[in-house]
């Protein structure tokens, strides 16, 4: 029979290595983003508005922002499809583990 202090260590492992797959995507999300950023501000010559409150972001620059998003998920969607990936097994994991340990989501 397994202690109670084996299990909720091994599902704090479990909890702790899914955080980190979490974390890493969203790494990846924010350079996406930055990337996509940087591209649309280079590629697009703006006029600077004098006014404070005024947007220099026009809405043709959303989409060509948009579209530069697009294509730097797609160019890294194999590690994004990994990632996102490992995260469902290692919900699924979790899961079945308080399942399996009579544990609640809040750690028991």
């Amino acid at each position: 029979m397994t202690r109670p202090q084996d299990c909720r260590l091994t599902l704090a492992r479990m909890e702790v290595a899914q955080a980190e797959t979490k974390r890493h995507l969203g790494v990846i999300e924010r350079q996406i983003a930055a990337r996509a950023e940087r591209l649309t501000i280079t590629d697009r010559t703006k006029r600077r508005q004098h006014s404070r409150s005024a947007s220099s972001w026009t809405s043709a620059d959303e989409r060509l922002f948009q579209q530069h998003l697009a294509e730097l998920a797609l160019a890294r969607r194999g590690e994004i499809d990994a990632l996102t990936g490992k995260l469902d097994r290692q919900e699924t994991a979790i899961a079945e583990f308080r399942s399996g340990n009579r544990m609640s989501a809040a750690g028991q």
